[in-house]
């Protein structure tokens, strides 16, 4: 597919991964690569640019040459606040997101998301069972609602989401595409034998 040219992709690397003991989600490897550069991969050809929102081993993925976003605001508030961070500091019309424990999204996740997104300010996916906020195609314009959300003490993803206007897009065909690294037996169970 033809890259976006009004796309920036964001590769969500910030949180905290308790499921994964505390270690650094994106820098989990699975087969031999980083998770959060499966997800890169995955995006570079369907977006204008790519950065990386991280908190924490900036060095290692400074490393890699992208632009690395830090959350703005402190003690990991969530994805929201990684989205906002971004907004603030990117400039670019539109961002997907996508976490760094979603290696094998589909090679037209941006494009279907735009194509459904009819008009709406954000728009996310929903595998058939489930809802994936956090891989979610996000307009600039959300920036000071996101704020704002985020000053009242809220963090709920979907809540705000679903408060401004946006929709779920059907991804029911791709539902293995969106399953996530969560665990080491989530990584275990999806190498590939050499």
């Amino acid at each position: 597919m033809k890259a976006n040219s009004q796309i920036t992709g964001v590769v969500l690397a910030g949180g905290k991964a308790s499921r994964m003991g505390g270690k650094d989600k994106g820098l989990m490897l699975l087969n031999g690569k980083p998770l959060w550069q499966h997800v890169a991969d995955r995006l570079r050809p369907q977006v204008n640019s790519i950065v990386i929102s991280a908190n924490r081993n900036l060095p290692v993925y400074q490393a890699s040459g992208l632009p690395i976003i830090t959350d703005t605001l402190p003690g990991y508030p969530g994805p929201l606040a990684g989205i906002l961070s971004v907004i603030q500091q990117v400039s670019a019309e539109w961002f997907l997101f996508c976490p760094c424990d979603t290696p094998f999204i589909p090679e037209f996740l941006a494009e279907r998301l735009e194509n459904k997104r009819h008009q709406a300010p954000v728009v996310w996916v929903h595998d058939g069972e489930r809802d994936h906020p956090a891989v979610v195609l996000v307009h600039r314009s959300l920036a000071s609602k996101i704020e704002e959300y985020l000053a009242r003490g809220d963090r709920r993803v979907m809540v705000f989401m679903r408060e401004v206007g946006g929709h779920s897009v059907d991804f029911s065909d791709m539902k293995s595409a969106f399953h996530n690294m969560n665990t080491p037996q989530d990584l275990q169970q999806n190498q590939v034998e050499k």
